[in-house]
C-alpha cells in the first residue's frame, strides 16, 4: 500500500497573465504570493480570460494590502451584480509578510508591482514583486545585453552546422 506521500500529486499553478511591462519598465527583487478577495462574477470573467495587468500596482494601507487598477472586464450574464472593471481589491498575506513589505516600501523606497495571475487550487493567485524603476540608461543596457545575447546564439547555432 503507498504511503500518503506517495499519493499525494503536485499542484502546478496554472498562469491566467502575465504583466510584460514589469520586467521592462522596473528591475525586479524579492517575489511574494499573494491571495485575493474577488466576487463570483469576478472569479467566472478571469476564467473566461477578461483580466488585465499592465497598469496595477500595490499599495499598503492601515497594515493591510490592496491592488489597485487591475482590470477584469465585467461578466457578460453577471447583470446587476456585476463588479467595478478597476475596483480596489483586497490582497491575502501573512501579517509578517505585510509587515516586511512595509519596510521595504516605506524606508527602502520600493514599489509593489503584480507580476503575473495564476490559479492554485482553483484560487487565484497573483505574485508580487518589489521594484525599483528603471532609467533610460538601465533599459538601454538591458537592450545591448539581449542583442549580444542574441548574436552568440546566432554564431554559435552557425558554428554547429
Amino acid at each position: 500500500m503507498p504511503s500518503p506521500k506517495q499519493t499525494e500529486k503536485k499542484v502546478v499553478p496554472a498562469q491566467i497573465c502575465v504583466n510584460k511591462h514589469a520586467a521592462r519598465d522596473f528591475a525586479l527583487h524579492e517575489r511574494f504570493e499573494a491571495g485575493l478577495v474577488l466576487s463570483g462574477t469576478e472569479v467566472k470573467s478571469i476564467r473566461a480570460g477578461g483580466v488585465h495587468l499592465s497598469d496595477s500596482y500595490a499599495n499598503i494601507e492601515h497594515e493591510e494590502a490592496f491592488l489597485h487598477n487591475m482590470e477584469i472586464a465585467p461578466y457578460s450574464h453577471g447583470n446587476r451584480f456585476n463588479h467595478e472593471p478597476r475596483r480596489k481589491r483586497k490582497l491575502l498575506l501573512h501579517k509578517h509578510e505585510i509587515r516586511k513589505l512595509i519596510g521595504s516600501v516605506v524606508e527602502k523606497g520600493f514599489t509593489l508591482v503584480p507580476v503575473r495571475l495564476f490559479w492554485v487550487k482553483g484560487r487565484v493567485k497573483v505574485e508580487l514583486a518589489l521594484a525599483k524603476g528603471k532609467t533610460k540608461g538601465d533599459r538601454r543596457e538591458d537592450i545591448k545585453r539581449r542583442d549580444a545575447k542574441r548574436e552568440m546564439d546566432k554564431a554559435s547555432k552557425r558554428s554547429r552546422r
